[in-house]
């Protein structure tokens, strides 16, 4: 019988995005020139708007003084997609993997994201589903999860946002993706009724990922060097 292959598992806590963006660069070298197996960052977030390559700051719709007052940093980034907003109550994940040696494109790379949080959803009493033309997963009408990866030198980088337990409300200072329209997201927690708290669903997050790209994953306590590094400078 063959042995899936294995990943390893992080769950950091709440990490500025600097700092966390700084260790995904880092890890994708790495990984590049075979020094690490896949890695699974998870994570939360210090408040900070990201942008991505498709628009930019015409999507926030609150003054620049208004971010200042409330200290929420921005970002131009590299991945996919559009403004959105990462904070507290909501989990990132940033899996650093090679697309070529797990025999991924990147579509079907997003696509087995979004298949993920689905059945992640699906376990917990909730129906997740995509909309084409928007990368993410829906419930009904709002969006729960945003997805914007970047690949570089054939490894992945950035990955999906989950709102858990996310202050909403700062959604309401940008147009999130470049969608023009007021509320369009959602948490689990409001979904649910009740709050979730983001470390609850970590252990269904990664047998969901098992399950969906058949790996094996290793929860590590103690950091790789290269992780090590990383935070440290």
């Amino acid at each position: 019988m063959e042995s899936r292959k294995s990943y390893q598992a992080y769950y950091l806590g709440v990490v500025p995005y600097q700092l966390a963006l700084n260790l995904q660069q880092s890890l994708v070298e790495a990984r590049a020139k075979g020094i690490n197996r896949d890695v699974l960052l998870l994570l939360q977030h210090s408040p900070v708007f990201t942008i991505g390559r498709f628009r930019g700051e015409e999507d926030i719709i609150v003054s620049p003084e208004r971010l200042a007052q409330e200290g929420i940093e921005v970002f131009h980034i590299g991945r996919g997609g559009g403004i959105t907003y990462h904070g507290p109550g909501q989990l990132m994940g940033y899996p650093i993997l090679s697309l070529e040696e797990n025999g991924l494109g990147v579509r079907q790379y997003i696509w087995e994201l979004e298949s993920v949080v689905i059945n992640l959803l699906h376990s917990l009493g909730i129906r997740g589903h995509r909309i084409g033309e928007y990368p993410g997963v829906w419930v009904n009408v709002k969006k729960v999860c945003s997805i914007g990866v970047r690949v570089n030198h054939g490894i992945t980088m950035h990955g999906f946002a989950l709102n858990v337990d996310t202050d909403l409300r700062y959604f309401e200072y940008i147009n999130p993706c470049g969608m023009k329209k007021a509320g369009i997201m959602t948490s689990i927690s409001k979904i649910l009724g009740y709050p979730i708290e983001v470390e609850s669903i970590i252990g269904g997050l990664l047998h969901s990922v098992s399950d969906i790209f058949g790996f094996e994953y290793k929860q590590e306590v103690d950091r790789c060097p290269v992780m090590l590094d990383a935070l440290s400078g």
